[in-house]
């Protein structure tokens, strides 16, 4: 099969080579793996904690979160998901979920075998890089929701995701990092964060009154990105952007922190 980039498995393509090149074959390769697209409805469980998984889950469309529940049934969301993400694709080797999957939204998954997924990577190793890649800028970006959680204030920490979500969603060619809709509830950002849905308002609120956002409901517009970035302590390395693809347009100055190029 040629590489097509209107094939329903491209997004994942895409996504992959951010992280490590691929040739015209490793990408039609990546196409032709076995797969089934499904539809969910918001609040599906995608994967369930304990499940021993049978597909690796690439999402098309709509957005998913990553949690965690307490033994008194507190929830903490550990990271949001997004069209071009490989859900669970640590599980191909680990075998057993340690966490669920849920979508925000209504959306669509390509359900892949994950036999097929260890087959490919271990065949073609520039592939199998990619997924390695794929992983750790995962692993990258849940020490960064760590920090927030653990020693970033309400501000900054709400700021902060507002931001990653912002560039996340240009990246992934959903939206502009100047005007977006954010999916999470306050409830949901309240778990991400571990506050209450309480003082994610409040927050909000002074992040609108001081200017550094504007709000509609859940549409989200920043005019000053520099401006946001800092308040929120945001430097985009952490989200590993890299082999040409493209940036989000953010300032230069921020620009220059994403290493791009690293070797």
């Amino acid at each position: 099969m040629l590489y097509n980039p209107d094939h329903v498995l491209a997004p994942m393509v895409r996504k992959l080579e951010q992280w490590h090149p691929l040739t015209v074959n490793e990408r039609a390769a990546l196409l032709d793996l076995p797969h089934l697209v499904r539809d969910l409805k918001a609040h599906q469980y995608v994967v369930w904690d304990g499940d021993k998984p049978q597909h690796a889950c690439l999402m098309l469309s709509g957005f998913a979160f990553r949690h965690k529940l307490a033994g008194n049934g507190s929830r903490q969301i550990l990271s949001i998901h997004m069209r071009g993400d490989i859900l669970d694709l640590q599980n191909s080797l680990l075998g057993t979920a340690d966490h669920n999957v849920q979508m925000i939204t209504e959306g669509a998954l390509a359900l892949i075998p994950i036999q097929a997924v260890v087959d490919l990577a271990f065949r073609l190793p520039a592939v199998g890089m990619a997924m390695w890649y794929e992983t750790l800028v995962d692993g990258s970006i849940f020490r960064e929701w760590i920090l927030n959680v653990g020693r970033r204030d309400a501000f900054t920490a709400i700021a902060h995701l507002l931001c990653e979500f912002a560039m996340r969603a240009e990246a992934a060619d959903i939206a502009k990092t100047a005007h977006y809709e954010l999916p999470l509830t306050q409830e949901q950002l309240a778990d991400a964060v571990g506050l209450t849905a309480v003082h994610v308002n409040r927050t909000l609120m002074r992040l609108e009154e001081e200017g550094h956002i504007r709000r509609d409901r859940r549409v989200i517009e920043i005019d000053d990105w520099q401006n946001l970035a800092k308040v929120a302590d945001f430097q985009p390395r952490y989200l590993h952007f890299r082999n040409g693809a493209r940036l989000p347009s953010v300032p230069a100055e921020l620009a220059k922190r994403a290493p791009a190029d690293c070797p």
